[in-house]
């Protein structure tokens, strides 16, 4: 096959996350994050959680799109801590839709929002995954992240247990 032959890479832009975008952001949450998948997280996957995000804190709120396509997304906030010159960022949720997986997408929306934290006074980044999701603990220490901390989670699923 000549060079001519291949279908160039699409164009990925990363940018802020619009109204418009959060529709598309839920839905490729909803397919990312599920239950089964995270039934521990303290954080649920719901319509309120990307809506609130975006009324409280759109500016650290991104996407990847693809000919206007969401095909990713980033969602973080900033905690600043009273009585201390320490702002801390956490990446809250990150997610690529798994036909545009492994193309740097994950990493390109990262890099923006430490550049945006950072450039809003953000000292420290925290991040939280499950202690079985060794591609997304894997992806976090190819950043920088480090010292993990282990931190147990349980549930209680009503509908099959007894009293």
């Amino acid at each position: 096959m000549s060079v001519s032959d291949q279908t160039p890479a699409p164009e990925i832009k990363i940018r802020l996350a619009t109204i418009d975008d959060l529709s598309a952001i839920f839905h490729l949450g909803e397919q990312l994050f599920t239950s089964r998948q995270a039934s521990n997280l303290y954080r649920t996957w719901d319509e309120y959680e990307v809506t609130h995000l975006f009324n409280t804190e759109p500016e650290y709120m991104l996407v990847a799109d693809v000919d206007e396509e969401v095909v990713g997304f980033l969602l973080g906030s900033v905690i600043e801590k009273r009585y201390t010159a320490w702002n801390y960022g956490h990446l809250l949720w990150l997610g690529v839709d798994p036909a545009f997986a492994r193309q740097g997408i994950a990493g390109r929306l990262f890099a923006r929002f430490r550049d945006i934290v950072q450039a809003a006074g953000v000292r420290m980044l925290m991040v939280d995954t499950q202690a079985d999701n060794e591609s997304a603990i894997e992806f976090f220490r190819a950043k920088g992240f480090s010292n993990p901390i282990d931190h147990v989670y349980m549930t209680l699923n009503l509908e099959t247990s007894g009293r």
